[in-house]
């Protein structure tokens, strides 16, 4: 399984991927859409190809022993669950079926947390809870779900994997993505916090999820990547402890954070597109906990704190 072609190179994960893959002597081909941008990486195993999704990649799919599909549309703003479905499940389609059209012998689909049923502090969501509100009304929750049932309807054609992780922390956050909670409460002297919490994971465990998951992954599993269960308040007041800051946490009332949802709702419907809605403002008033069993069995992950990956994020900050 020395061949591999990764979607999505060019985000957290996926950057953190190849740059491990490469280091381990695998030769990796990439998908993006401008590869004269990217110069994150110079690697003699690396061919960047340019392209999108819907390209036929079958020449590139060539010998590849697995494709890792990383690549989503991730955006908060959009307003419609097409924009959603189109890049998320067709596009995830389209890519499986040139994998098996090649002879691709493993596709590991990246999908998230956000897909599965959370849970509480003292019983949190497993790879077979049921998706609930508000994940229900999200569009991203809802296209990632849908792609994977697609997806695991051809195990018999091509061995395929899921992969759910939570909220992934850690370098190489250009962007940045969720590195952006950080920057939220980093060398700030006030900070705003949410009523809910999440699952936090390290991006390098991810990596390691990944990378065992070609080895002993079972077909046609789920397996979720998620670690450490805080509330906002617990994860700032971490961030605080390790940067030496001493700032105010303001905790946001939950009615206060609904009503400024219910103001994102009417904003979309005149057409203006804002991440703000009562669907998101609601997944960040609830305790979005999951549990990592699943993945420390069969795929012998050993997690390390979160606060490794608060630390990193933080560093390649600094410098970038």
């Amino acid at each position: 399984m020395k061949n591999v072609f990764i979607t999505g190179i060019t985000g957290l994960l996926g950057t953190n991927l190849a740059l491990d893959l490469l280091a381990k002597g695998y030769t990796v081909k990439a998908l993006l859409r401008n590869k004269k941008s990217y110069t994150l990486i110079d690697h003699h195993n690396l061919e960047l190809i340019q392209g999108n999704l819907f390209d036929i990649l079958d020449q590139h799919l060539t010998q590849v022993d697995v494709c890792i599909h990383i690549a989503a549309e991730t955006a908060q703003h959009y307003t419609d669950y097409e924009r959603y479905q189109r890049i998320n499940v067709e596009a995830s389609k389209h890519l499986q079926e040139s994998c098996i059209r090649t002879g691709v012998k493993k596709f590991v689909f990246i999908s998230s947390a956000n897909s599965l049923g959370f849970g509480t502090l003292t019983n949190p969501g497993d790879q077979y809870t049921p998706l609930k509100k508000p994940f229900t009304d999200s569009f991203y929750a809802q296209s990632k779900r849908e792609a994977e049932v697609c997806l695991l309807k051809n195990t018999d054609k091509i061995h395929t994997i899921i992969l759910n992780p939570t909220f992934m922390l850690g370098p190489y956050d250009r962007k940045p993505s969720s590195g952006k909670i950080i920057l939220m409460a980093w060398k700030k002297k006030i900070i705003f916090s949410p009523p809910g919490g999440k699952n936090f994971v390290n991006v390098k465990d991810v990596v390691k999820a990944i990378n065992n998951s070609l080895l002993s992954g079972r077909n046609g599993e789920k397996y979720l990547i998620a670690n450490e269960n805080l509330s906002y308040h617990t994860f700032f007041t971490k961030l605080n402890t390790l940067t030496n800051q001493s700032p105010i946490i303001v905790n946001i009332p939950k009615p206060l954070l609904i009503s400024i949802g219910y103001l994102g709702d009417l904003l979309r419907k005149l057409g203006v597109q804002t991440s703000l809605s009562s669907t998101n403002m609601k997944i960040l008033c609830i305790g979005n906990y999951y549990d990592n069993a699943k993945s420390i069995k069969e795929l012998k992950v050993q997690y390390q704190p979160i606060d490794f990956g608060i630390i990193q994020a933080i560093e390649y900050f600094k410098t970038n």
